[in-house]
């Protein structure tokens, strides 16, 4: 099970305090943020890995791929299209992660669950081994078990190997239901700073 610590709003000396301690893996829901915190820390922890972890618009997805180790956010099909063609003009392609809407909430991102099965095929016959897994958020309020079974039963029917779910409040029933990666960032860093 991997640690991705969520580092969003959290200055640089905090991402790299936590290198320091021999965290590797961080995750960010903003590219722009991401890009002004990362690339200056990758001369002295080259093996650190950078998630994107929150919504994408497809005008970001070539910085996108410069940029990340792993897109956790690929949801619809224009972004697929527009993740294709940055790869293309990049010459690389971050592993990527579908996110699907577990809660089917208007307000959060990710593919609905009715249509998470066809948009995984699509994925899998366009980027092949590229696509590693599937991530997902609960509804707030709910008890996150069931969905948190269904996403890990949607991931073995696709051979996926990667669940990115769960996060402070919620984790140990992600990993109780076969999460590999947990999102933490308030329980490592506190909360966050207030913009």
């Amino acid at each position: 099970m991997q640690l991705v610590a969520v580092s969003k709003t959290q200055p640089a000396s905090a991402v790299q305090a936590a290198l320091a301690a021999g965290q590797r893996r961080f995750g960010e829901n903003r590219v722009q943020e991401a890009a002004g915190k990362f690339p200056p820390l990758r001369a002295s922890w080259p093996d650190l890995r950078l998630h994107l972890i929150g919504g994408l618009q497809t005008n970001k997805a070539r910085e996108a791929v410069r940029l990340a180790d792993v897109i956790e956010s690929l949801d619809r099909p224009r972004l697929a299209d527009a993740l294709a063609d940055a790869a293309e003009r990049e010459g690389r392609m971050p592993d990527l992660l579908v996110q699907v809407n577990l809660g089917d909430e208007p307000q959060k991102s990710g593919v609905a669950r009715a249509d998470a099965d066809r948009f995984i095929d699509a994925c899998q016959a366009r980027f092949g081994s590229r696509l590693r897994g599937l991530m997902g958020v609960p509804p707030q309020a709910a008890d996150p078990a069931p969905y948190f079974a269904w996403l890990a039963e949607r991931a073995r029917a696709h051979g996926l190997e990667i669940l990115s779910m769960g996060m402070s409040g919620d984790f140990a029933a992600a990993i109780a239901a076969g999460a590999t990666h947990v999102r933490i960032g308030s329980a490592l860093f506190g909360s966050r700073p207030r913009a």
